[in-house]
């Protein structure tokens, strides 16, 4: 009944590694309860009736507008006149297109028997239970629809027939929402299969070879086969995912990936799968992408038990309709499982993150070594030059000695001597050549660049910190004639008291 994402192993896929499988039994088994209880006007959305817990509109009422006549298979109009009484819910409306939509697009019935059977206990319990036969019936009815908005309980409703029970599938749980997967983008030639481990990454990491030996022994041990790992990746609660390729080699020489449909059909049968389990594997998933087809289909038809109008909200809100699908979130479990998918994935593009810082910083550390020896080597080569410059003047003067001064020769003469006659005039470069030479030879003889002024000071600023120190001098010569004033004053009082003591001496004498 719940709107599966994976293969047939039932268990849900990483929602954020775009590894969901989506197999044909799941489109099989959607049809049969897409909608069930639909939600009327009076419940315009599949929200929280505590207080829209996943951000929907709170709804104001309890009732049935639309979908049930569909869904039941066209028992809504005896429904509708049993039903309508005791809690004030609304008719039930009979709409065939709805039901040939749901049960012709596959090909198949909308519902069995057993389904409407079901369904129609469940309306029972929740609208009109006849178990005791008087008042409290209606208290009963309150009850078990509370137990239907959470998903958990048995709602009683008749002493002839067992009780509904209640999960979180319903179409009256309010712990709903919906997010986004990544599609799948691998195709089934790429023959990768994903394996979930109940071990930790690095035990798996440590013993990797021998998961490798132990998959080609489950694969019968032929020889023309080969299992390769694509990939480890490290999942929440300790688990492990290791995506898995199978080479198969021809005696002609020529090698393909074995398809993933075939490797996943292979390890789902009942030895292989029981081989897989005791090496430790909880769940394997083919990574094969969705057809446009399968994706409009899955699209056009809302899960089993989310409102229509969540579902087309969904579609709107998906920030990127070319990588991403909606898909259902059922219950605080799997709300708390593709919380700790993400963690686990923010860590991971954490750890990347400073892996990849550490190589910046290596690789600047490597640049800077590197600019550093250029320009070693950049005076190396210049030395080279001029002494591989000086050797071959030096050979070329003994090779043409005795020789007569040739006509190329006498005009590189004549150019020579025009530059150094321009060098040696006091009005153009001699004055300034000079002066450089002057200053080499200062710097030489004082070992060290005269340091250039490294601060400048506006002449603003300047002066009202002369106005400032001013201020501090001045308060200071003040403080300096009170303390002299004051000492004055001692001096005065020191004598006065001599001079009391003086006269006194002579009076007692």
């Amino acid at each position: 009944m719940a709107f599966s994402f994976g293969t047939a192993s039932g268990a849900a896929a990483n929602p954020g590694t775009g590894s969901t499988g989506f197999s044909q039994s799941t489109f099989a088994a959607k049809t049969t309860a897409s909608t069930g209880f639909g939600f009327g006007t009076t419940t315009t959305t599949a929200a929280s009736a505590f207080g829209g817990l996943f951000g929907a509109a709170q709804n104001k009422g309890f009732g049935f507008g639309t979908g049930f006549g569909a869904a039941a298979g066209g028992t809504g109009t005896g429904l509708g006149t049993g039903l309508g009484t005791g809690l004030g819910f609304g008719g039930f409306n009979t709409q065939p297109q709805q039901q040939t939509a749901l049960g012709g697009l596959f090909g198949q019935p909308a519902q069995n028997p057993a389904q409407s059977n079901q369904l129609i206990n469940t309306a029972s319990a929740l609208s009109a239970p006849t178990l005791l036969g008087d008042e409290r019936d209606a208290i009963l009815a309150k009850w078990n629809q509370l137990q239907a908005f959470w998903g958990t309980g048995k709602g009683y409703f008749n002493n002839n027939i067992p009780p509904v029970e209640f999960t979180q599938e319903n179409p009256f749980c309010r712990f709903k929402a919906v997010g986004f997967s990544c599609i799948p983008s691998n195709k089934d030639e790429d023959g990768l299969v994903a394996l979930v481990f109940n071990k930790k990454e690095t035990d798996i990491r440590n013993q990797q070879q021998q998961l490798v030996e132990s998959l080609h022994k489950i694969l019968g041990s032929v020889q023309t086969l080969s299992v390769n790992v694509e990939g480890v990746k490290a999942m929440p609660d300790d688990q492990t995912e290791v995506v898995i390729y199978v080479v198969e080699r021809s005696p002609n020489g020529t090698s393909r990936r074995v398809p993933s449909t075939n490797l996943y059909n292979y390890f789902e049968q009942a030895n292989i799968k029981t081989s897989l389990q005791q090496l430790g594997v909880a769940l394997s998933m083919a990574r094969t992408e969705l057809s446009l087809a399968q994706i409009k289909q899955l699209l056009q038809n809302p899960p089993a038990g989310v409102d229509p109008i969540i579902w087309e909200q969904a579609k709107v809100d998906n920030p990127d309709p070319e990588k991403l699908i909606p898909v259902p979130m059922v219950g605080f479990k799997e709300l708390l499982r593709r919380l700790k998918v993400q963690d686990q994935m923010t860590k991971q593009h954490q750890t990347r993150l400073d892996i990849i810082s550490e190589d910046i910083s290596e690789l600047q550390k490597n640049q800077a070594t590197t600019m550093a020896k250029i320009a070693q080597y950049k005076r190396k080569l210049m030395d080279l030059s001029h002494r591989a410059l000086q050797v071959l003047i030096k050979q070329e003067i003994q090779r043409k000695s005795g020789y007569a001064i040739q006509a190329d020769e006498e005009q590189l003469r004549v150019q020579l001597d025009t530059i150094q006659c321009e060098l040696n005039a006091p009005t153009q470069f001699k004055g300034r050549l000079n002066e450089l030479m002057s200053q080499i030879r200062m710097q030489n003889h004082f070992g060290a660049v005269r340091s250039e002024e490294r601060y400048y000071v506006d002449a603003d600023l300047l002066q009202e910190i002369k106005q400032h120190l001013k201020q501090q001098q001045e308060g200071l010569s003040h403080l300096i004639g009170i303390i002299k004033d004051d000492l004055e004053d001692i001096k005065l009082i020191e004598q006065g008291l001599n001079e009391s003591m003086h006269i006194r001496g002579v009076v007692f004498s």
